[in-house]
């Protein structure tokens, strides 16, 4: 059993996650409670109460911290099994004081609640697949080609189907391998089998395997369409992996490097504490939401207090059962946390990198550190600020320097690529890329499908939509905010107010009951978050925070069925809600196997809480619907999406003006022709329009042009 030093509790900040020492206390706490056969899910650290740690951050701010400081209790929350000798699990919480080494609560989870799968689960799915009889014997009715074997991709059982007192299940879509080249990176996705394997997880049994439809459009949703054993022998191969490509890798690319040579300009510290030029927060972990930033500051004044991706749901599109039911959450169905990538030197980051690492668990409840989760570095991202003064053909330039939190998450096929970015001018945005391979099923030769794209020989890719929710805990210069609706309107031509007709409206509204809005191109809707008590001396309006979302589309499902039911957050684009504390995820605690949302963000704000100047929560929502194209086949390049918060009479002028226009020693000329040197050239200023160019990391003249 790991020990707690006495001054454990005092050192670690409030907001860092558990050491090992830590988690090791919270299990022997919790098994000697119980005294039966646990599985453990998560163990970690317990965000304390807002009212509590503001104190804390106070002193912290203030450099005044002691040991005379009221510090938070230091909790830890743990997950779990109850397993009887019947074989049934009662899924459980506890929250144990680690200095005091007492469990505080406990409470059992509601039957029909589902906790999020552990990679465990997933894994033994396949090794009770492939023993069932069952499953066997639907294997035996297709002839897989010589050389090929069985590869199985878990996922979560959707909500449809369902009876109250249904188990708890684990479906998985089947696959055939080529495992001839010996290379166990071979893509089996190419190869889909028109079977779905339905597990009683709990019971390690295949209960029954689903037949899919294999038919196009002429088929409609009838099934037995395929007239064959050789359900595979027009599919072909779909790699992906450099050594087992068809066609040659492209020679002319020339390395382009990222070199810092006098390091990074951030520091990391104290385990979360990022500094980076004027920026100050700190970043932390949990397995269901993966890394979560805190405490944000820019300059010494507050702007948020905490920042997340709260959860995605992947909907997809095809009405012949049992694809009704392909519906994931990724981040309440299994975890972002735990399927946070290792991630490669070089490659997923770039430059100066510092990598953090997640404390998760095993099934047992004893540590299990997962390395380099979180990558943090700088990039050069264009141009910043510039101006050109074309009376004396002088142009001062900077440019546009990002720092960047970075976390990837696999889930089977697809990956996320989810980073905070923070830039100079007190920007931070949050950007999200989906790639990886799409889901695909098995389609007869020949035909074409209204339920997605054929992208291969006997392969379709089904139509699905990913949304995402971001939850914002803003803290705009304090933690008393109004979100505020800033809309530019016409205004129709009159003699009064608009006599040439060239105004337009810029009309501000106030949200003062929490509400559900949706975002509005034709009206620039604008969401702003204010602190109404504190007024920017020169625009006299208050200090805020903005962000303009976008008008992606929503879920398309019926909001009748129980797709849309799951997912309500995905009514909206933006949701305004009351804080109240472990309100956290955009849909619900249990999404595993749900039927409806239960205290997600539609539930809060449904108590049409009076949120004018208080202390407001703003969930921003947003989709790609995707439609495969054959080009994102055998793995996609990915898709991107932005949210740009900015500041908005936040400052008395350009943040980033203070930034050197430092010259890039490194940039050279590639068959300049036209124009002649830089001679002149220092401190970011550069003679001439031809010389601007050159300004910059990692720029090139090419051409002249």
């Amino acid at each position: 059993m790991g020990s707690i030093g006495e001054d454990e509790t005092l050192v670690r900040h409030p907001l860092d996650q558990l050491s090992s020492d830590e988690v090791a206390v919270a299990r022997e706490v919790v098994t000697k409670a119980r005294q039966s056969l646990l599985m453990f899910r998560n163990v970690f650290a317990v965000e304390p109460p807002k009212a509590e740690l503001l104190e804390f951050l106070a002193a912290e701010h203030a450099g005044t911290l002691s040991a005379a400081t009221p510090r938070p209790a230091r909790q830890a929350r743990l997950q779990y099994d109850v397993i009887g000798q019947d074989k049934s699990h009662e899924y459980t919480e506890s929250i144990v004081d680690l200095e005091s080494r007492t469990e505080i609560s406990k409470r059992t989870v509601e039957k029909g609640s589902q906790q999020a799968f552990t990679l465990d689960e997933f894994k033994q799915f396949y090794d009770v697949c492939v023993v069932s009889d069952l499953f066997k014997k639907a294997i035996a009715e297709f002839e897989l080609p010589e050389g090929f074997e069985v590869a199985i991709d878990p996922w979560p059982y959707g909500g449809p189907d369902l009876s109250e007192d249904a188990p708890r299940y684990t479906q998985g879509l089947c696959f055939a391998k080529d495992v001839r080249n010996g290379n166990p990176d071979s893509n089996h996705y190419g190869y889909p089998l028109p079977i779905i394997p339905v597990m009683d997880t709990y019971k390690k049994e295949i209960v029954r395997i689903d037949r899919l439809a294999t038919g196009g459009a002429e088929d409609g949703l009838a099934y037995g369409s395929h007239k064959t054993k050789k359900i595979l022998a027009h599919c072909k191969p779909a790699e992906y992996a450099p050594e087992l490509l068809n066609l040659p890798l492209r020679t002319d690319v020339k390395p382009l490097n990222v070199v810092q040579p006098d390091g990074p300009s951030f520091k990391v510290s104290d385990e979360s504490l990022i500094e980076w030029q004027k920026w100050r927060f700190r970043v932390g972990f949990n397995p269901r939401e993966c890394a979560v930033l805190h405490d944000v500051q820019y300059d010494g004044r507050d702007v948020l207090y905490r920042l997340s991706l709260s959860e995605m749901t992947v909907p997809y599109g095809d009405p012949r059962p049992p694809f009704h039911r392909k519906q994931a959450f990724d981040f309440g169905d299994a975890g972002a946390g735990r399927a946070a990538n290792n991630l490669a030197l070089g490659c997923d980051c770039l430059g100066a990198i510092k990598y953090l690492d997640a404390m998760l668990v095993d099934t047992e409840g004893k540590p299990s550190v997962s390395k380099n989760v979180v990558c943090i570095h700088e990039q050069d991202n264009g141009i910043g600020w510039k101006h050109t003064n074309f009376r004396t053909e002088r142009a001062v330039v900077t440019r546009y320097r990002e720092l960047v939190v970075q976390f990837i998450i696999t889930l089977a096929n697809y990956e996320y690529i989810f980073a905070f970015k923070f830039d100079q001018a007190g920007g931070i945005t949050i950007e999200t890329r989906a790639t990886g391979i799409v889901s695909v099923v098995n389609i007869d030769p020949g035909k074409t499908s209204p339920y997605g794209n054929v992208v291969a020989p006997g392969v379709l890719a089904q139509n699905h939509q990913h949304i995402f929710a971001v939850r914002i805990d803003p803290a705009v210069d304090g933690h008393q905010n109004t979100v505020i609706k800033e809309e530019s309107l016409p205004v129709k031509m009159n003699p009064e107010t608009n006599p040439h007709g060239n105004y337009y409206e810029v009309r501000r509204t106030p949200v003062t009951t929490s509400e559900g809005f949706d975002a509005d191109p034709f009206k620039n809707l604008t969401v702003k978050i204010a602190n109404t008590n504190k007024l920017n001396k020169y625009s006299q309006r208050p200090v805020a925070y903005k962000f303009i979302p976008s008008p992606s589309q929503l879920l398309l499902a019926d909001p009748d069925s129980i797709v849309a039911k799951r997912a309500a957050f995905a009514q909206h684009h933006v949701w305004v809600s009351q804080y109240r504390d472990d309100e956290l995820f955009a849909a619900g605690e249990f999404t595993n196997q749900s039927k409806v949302e239960k205290g997600g963000v539609a539930d809060m704000v449904a108590r049409k809480d009076n949120i004018e100047n208080s202390d407001v929560v703003v969930w921003n929502v947003f989709g790609l619907t995707h439609n495969p194209r054959v080009e994102d086949w055998p793995v996609m390049p990915i898709e991107k999406h932005e949210i740009h918060l900015r500041p908005a009479d936040f400052f008395e002028f350009n943040p980033a003006l203070d930034v050197p226009g430092n010259r890039n020693e490194a940039s050279v000329l590639v068959d300049s022709c036209c124009h002649s040197g830089t001679n002149g050239v220092a401190n970011g200023e550069v003679q001439g329009q031809a010389a601007s160019h050159l300004q910059g990391t990692g720029t090139i003249k090419v051409n002249g042009h």
